[in-house]
């Protein structure tokens, strides 16, 4: 945290993109960079998440920012290794690896993550192998390079929401529906939790478990805003 020096906050456009000041001066991100984003609508929601601050400026309290400064920061400087970071998911998907038992959780898996396997192969030509049991599986070398060249069409924005819902759903598959909305964030939670759902019924939850679900939950939602102003 830090104490809240200014007063006002408004926002700019530039040849480069949209910005954000802070008393009539550029805001840039935490390595120094023109913080610059692609549509009006992004740099005003990150302005506002700067005009709720009070006597102290709590980064935690604004993701916008953290994600836009993740993009411009991270993301634009080491693309090819965060490419790799997601496309590593993919090798090992959630949406691959189905339950050999019970036959209740095998149906539910079948039913839910099947359509997705199927959109994948649809939408990416992206054959993913499917198989019962948690023996990895090798994917197909084709599955691997569509993704791939899927996810090196993302700009810099978009390749950092990807990066962050791959982590917080544990499968490549779910976020690429997500972004790509085939699913909304709560559908692809559930998707993402499946498993957990299950056990969840037969056996409850306990307030920490509740606690950190919920909290996924919130940075997916903000993920989807980030998403959709970005497109703007």
């Amino acid at each position: 945290m830090m104490k809240r020096l200014y007063k006002d906050v408004s926002t700019y456009t530039s040849p480069e993109g949209f910005g954000v000041a802070l008393d009539g001066k550029p805001l840039r991100s935490p390595a120094g960079a023109p913080l610059l984003m692609p549509s009006q609508a992004l740099a005003e929601a990150v302005a506002q998440e700067w005009r709720c601050q009070g006597d102290t400026v709590q980064p935690h309290s604004m993701p916008l920012m953290r994600l836009v400064s993740t993009a411009i920061d991270i993301t634009d400087k080491r693309c090819d290794d965060v490419i790799g970071e997601i496309l590593a998911y993919a090798e090992t998907d959630l949406v691959s690896y189905r339950a050999p038992e019970p036959p209740e959780l095998a149906a539910k898996q079948q039913e839910l993550w099947q359509p997705l396997v199927d959109w994948a192969m649809l939408r990416f030509d992206a054959p993913l192998a499917v198989t019962s049991g948690i023996i990895p599986v090798p994917q197909p070398d084709e599955a691997l390079t569509a993704f791939t060249a899927a996810i090196a069409a993302y700009d810099t924005m978009l390749l950092t929401a990807l990066h962050a819902a791959t982590q917080v759903l544990g499968s490549l598959v779910l976020a690429l529906a997500l972004i790509e909305t085939r699913l909304d964030a709560e559908a692809a939670f559930a998707a993402s939790q499946l498993d957990e759902n299950f056990q969840i019924e037969k056996w409850g939850e306990d307030q920490e478990q509740a606690e950190r679900r919920a909290a996924l939950r919130e940075d997916l939602g903000t993920m989807v805003r980030f998403i959709q102003l970005a497109r703007q």
